[in-house]
This record gives structure tokens, sequence and C-alpha cells, in this order.
């Protein structure tokens, strides 16, 4: 099982990748593609052309964990790609995307992180 948390970030590559891709291809498709360090325990998800199968590299500290899916019906999630920076979900997002909800309108329409602010200022003690 996969362990994500707050600081888990789910990076989503732009390009088709091949699914007969495994460890050693995915891995080097995460430095090259999304520029990105396969063993920071982020979630690196691939998917094929037809948007039907998915693959996702993950470090859990131990090894490379590799997950597979192929949608029986309907396809992922198409991501945007005009964007020009990284598309990055959160855990919730990618739960979503990977039981092959339509968050297409996330690309466009999510707000970014928000900050929370105490409305309750602490007295000083005199």
């Amino acid at each position: 099982m996969i362990a994500l948390n707050r600081l888990t970030k789910v990076y989503i590559s732009k390009e088709p990748t091949d699914m007969r891709a495994s460890y050693d291809s995915l891995f080097q498709r995460t430095k090259d593609v999304l520029k990105g360090d396969p063993f920071s325990g982020h979630l690196f998800v691939f998917l094929n052309k037809r948007r039907t199968c998915c693959k996702c590299l993950y470090y859990d500290g131990t090894g490379l964990v590799l997950i597979c899916k192929r949608l029986e019906h309907g396809l992922f999630a198409r991501v945007n790609l005009i964007h020009s920076g990284d598309i990055v979900l959160t855990q919730a997002e990618f739960s979503l995307f990977f039981e092959g909800a339509d968050i297409s309108k996330r690309f466009i329409e999510s707000p970014r992180e928000v900050k929370k602010i105490s409305r309750h200022p602490v007295a000083a003690n005199h």
C-alpha cells in the first residue's frame, strides 16, 4: 500500500508513455521528462496515448514500487498539455484521477493552496 501524505506530491507526465516500460525506463523518464528525483518519495504517474492505462512509480524508502492500472471502462482524465509548469495533484485529486473520475476542469479552475492565518492573536503576558 502507498502511504501518501500532504507532503507527497503526485506528478503526471504530459507525454504519453509506452506501457511496456518498467522500473528502469520509468526511472529514466522521471529524471528526463518530469525532471524529478525518483528517490524523493513523490509519486510519478505515466499514461498511455489512449489514456486507458496508467503506471505509477514511487520510492517507499526500501525500493521502487510500480503500480499499474488499466481502466475497464472510460479514460483517465486529460491533462492540460499547454500548461507550462508541472502537473501536480493532491492526494485527494490523485485518488479521483486513479478511479477514472473526470478531473479535467481541475487543471483550469483549481485554486492554489491557501495558507491559514490565525484570526485570534495571542495576547502577550506582562
